[in-house]
Formats: C-alpha cells, structure tokens, sequence
C-alpha cells in the first residue's frame, strides 16, 4: 500500500516528472505495480505522469537516481508472527512488535544486513540521491544507512506525529469553539525517537493548546477519543489500528506534554506493567492488539485488490494522502518554499538530551539540497529518562548487530521495557526461541547462528 499511496501523491504532483524505477526481490510485485502506474497515469486526475520501469537487480534502478524510497518488511509475516506472539508464553504483549520490546529487536535482527547492502549500492550508484527511509524500525534503518555510509543524505518519515497534530485540531475545535483547523495549522515542536516523540509546545493563532487540553481530556479521558476526520470519537473500538488516546491523555496528565505517536506504539516504550500487562489492559486503556493473522488477512486482500487495479477489474482512486514525503521531495528540489517537518536523522545536537550519534527524531527545515534539525526544547527530566532508556536499548541493539555480537543484543533484549517482568532465565529462553524462529533470515550473517544448519 505504501507504494500505491507514493504513486498516487507523485501523480497529483504539478511539475515533477520523470521515471519511477521499481525494485523489489519479488519481481511480480513490482510488475503489478508497474501497471497500475500505467492505470495511474492514465487517469483524468492525474497531473504529473510518469515513466514506470521494473528492474530486476537493484544497482539498475539506483543508477542515476534523484531520490530513493526504502519500504520493506524484513521477513515474512511467519517471522512476525514469532516477533509478536511468541513473547505471550512469557505473559509479554505486543501491540505492534515492529519498534521496541521483543519483537523490534528481532525485527532489528534481520533488518539491519538488509540496510548495510542497501547502502553499500547507494554508495556505488547514486551517492547524491536523497533516501526516504519508511521502514520499521526506523530508528535502526536510519543508523544504520548513516554508519555504513557516513555521507549519505537520508532520513526517516513517519506520520505518527500528524494524528498528534489531528487530536490537537480535534481540542482547538471543541474548546475554542473555531472550525476544526487543518493540521499544517497547528505549528508544533517535537522530539524524541520515532514512535515515541513528544510534543512540548502547540500553538494555533497564538493560543498555547497545551494549556487548553486538560480541559478537553477531562471531557473524554473515560470514553476515549477518535483524532481521525470522519470517523466517529468511539470509531477505534472496531478498528484494529486505531486507539482512543486514553494513554496519550493519560501521560500528558502525568508529564505536562503531549506523546506524539498512537496508542498501539506508546504502550511499548514503558514498562509493561504500566499500560500493557495483559489482553484486559488493552481493552481498558482503548487500543488493540493487533494480531498478525489479522495482518495476514488484511495484506491478501490489498494484494488481490492490487492485482485487480493491475487488470483493469477494479477502478483506479487517485487522491491526494496525508503523507509529506513528495511535499518534502519539492522542497529539496527547490520548487516551493522551505518546509518544516519532522524526520528521524542522526542527533549533531538538535536534541540535547539524547548522546549525540544516536538517530532523534525533531522537526527540520527542508529546502533546496537541504535538510537542517531545528534545536528543540528539552524534554523534562523524567519523560527524557523513558526516551533515554529507549534511544540507549536502540544504540545497544545497533552495535551487537553491527559486531554480530549475540550477548549485546541479548543485553540490549533484556532491557527493553516490555521484558521488565521477565526473569533472566526466561528472558534468555524467550530470545533463543525467538531467534531460532526466524533463523532462516539470521544464519547468512550471524556467525553464531550457523552452527544450526
């Protein structure tokens, strides 16, 4: 779906142009796709029309390349399936598995190769592209692009922070008695690590929101809260991926400043006794654990919706996301203004309480050839101390994986927040289980796997 949404916001982008070079390790993915750029561009609300081409090796799509877009998934929903839900025999819940806990740290495991090849090519065939990473974790793709490759112009999207954005237009609506603002209206500073970014400062023409949303909270802290337009305030009982931001208010109520990222992300940064404990919990606290069955049943219907646009049997929708990255990709490209957004980069500095190196996620200015951090206000002390173990926990997992070194990552395994109620012992059952589940995508690059062939 991430490509079809690129492809769609490329279409309705007025003076870009060019070619879409397609790779993808599953040629017949990228063929589909290939064909619905073809139904795309075909389409009478298209403006921008573009050549698609499917290559078979990567080197040749990255040839001459302006910009790179990264959107994978590290393995198959087999091996997510054992990220997520093998942890639950140890009473450890997940409600995404693909960040932190257990399970990102897994996921980090097979990700990280896969990103030191990518930018090894980048390197060798288009240095001066700008790559766009949106894949998950996000945190250890962006490190990783930047220690393999130091001069690389990278940085990671996410548009968790958007429904921050929303839920705060939400609160300006409802307490100021104003038509609901549009999100780009709510001028923001942010920081902390992907999916767990916080906002210390919102202001809507000069109104500080912060100090409005105590009062809107108390309105909804017990029956939770939809940010999404169209969608009723109680709609995220019957969707999987949404939540009613009882731990969002929750935590503003603690810290004074608002979490940035949905439910489902937030609960596994903290430790898991605090919001996650069990299946009850996060039917108490308004979000989903969301199932990889449930996953897997929702990817076969978008690829066989995909194949049927591909075939012409089903119509094309062309229109406009939320999203920012072809906004971001016009102002690197000097054809609008500087923009503000926020993105995952390596910390020179823009965010004081974290180590310097780590990759941060704060907002930046985009213009021409440009991507600048803004210095963001510090957290305070005991919400920087939950980022601080998190942005550690990520650093620790990078190098053991970077050394292949399986003690790191265990270290950095067992400090995860989600692993608090764990005994060593169980600890280290869980992660030789979990490794041993997905060996097959560990045994090419970790030495201390491959006794198991």
């Amino acid at each position: 779906m991430w490509a079809r949404v690129f492809m769609n916001d490329l279409a309705l982008a007025e003076g870009l142009g060019g070619e879409i070079a397609l790779y993808d390790i599953d040629f017949a993915s990228a063929e589909i796709n290939r064909r619905i750029g073809g139904r795309i561009n075909a389409s009478p609300y298209t403006v921008s029309e573009w050549d698609y081409k499917v290559y078979e090796h990567i080197g040749g799509a990255l040839d001459g390349a302006d910009f790179v877009i990264c959107s994978i998934l590290p393995g198959t929903f087999d091996e997510m399936e054992a990220d997520v839900h093998l942890p639950e025999k140890y009473g450890i819940y997940q409600s995404v598995g693909d960040t932190v806990g257990p399970g990102g740290v897994l996921r980090a495991m097979r990700t990280v190769p896969i990103y030191e090849g990518f930018a090894r090519e980048i390197k060798e065939h288009c240095p001066d592209a700008w790559v766009i990473n949106l894949t998950n974790p996000m945190t250890v793709c962006t490190k990783t692009l930047y220690d393999v490759f130091p001069e690389i112009k990278a940085f990671g999207c996410c548009h968790e922070v958007f429904h921050a954005q929303e839920f705060l237009c939400c609160a300006a609506h409802e307490m100021l008695g104003v038509p609901r603002p549009k999100r780009q209206d709510i001028i923001i500073d942010a920081c902390g690590i992907n999916h767990f970014t916080w906002i210390t400062e919102a202001n809507y023409n000069g109104t500080d929101l912060l100090k409005i949303l105590p009062e809107f909270i108390d309105k909804y802290y017990e029956t939770g809260y939809c940010e999404r337009e169209g969608i009723a305030p109680d709609g995220f009982r019957d969707d999987p991926f949404l939540y009613g931001n009882k731990v969002k208010m929750d935590l503003f109520m603690r810290f004074g400043v608002l979490a940035a990222a949905g439910d489902r992300h937030l609960v596994e940064f903290m430790n898991n006794s605090w919001y996650i404990k069990n299946k009850a919990d996060a039917e108490s606290w308004f979000y989903h654990l969301t199932t990889v069955d449930y996953r897997r049943k929702d990817a076969a219907q978008k690829i066989e919706s995909s194949r049927r646009i591909a075939d012409g049997a089903e119509p094309v929708s062309v229109k406009r996301s939320d999203e920012e990255v072809v906004e971001l990709m016009k102002a690197l490209l000097g054809l609008i203004p500087a923009k503000v957004s926020n993105a995952n980069v390596v910390n020179v500095g823009q965010m004081s309480g974290l180590p310097i190196g780590s990759v941060v996620e704060t907002n930046c200015v985009f213009s021409q050839d440009s991507l600048k951090p803004i210095v963001s206000r510090p957290l305070p002390g005991d919400v920087n101390a939950l980022v601080l173990r998190n942005a550690l926990n990520i650093e620790n997992t990078y190098y053991g994986i970077k050394n292949r070194d399986s003690e790191r990552i265990f270290e950095a395994f067992v400090n995860q927040p989600l692993c608090s109620s764990l005994s060593l012992v169980d600890a280290r059952e869980l992660f030789d289980s979990m490794i041993a589940a997905t060996g097959n995508y560990l045994r090419d690059y970790y030495p201390f796997m491959r006794h198991d062939k």
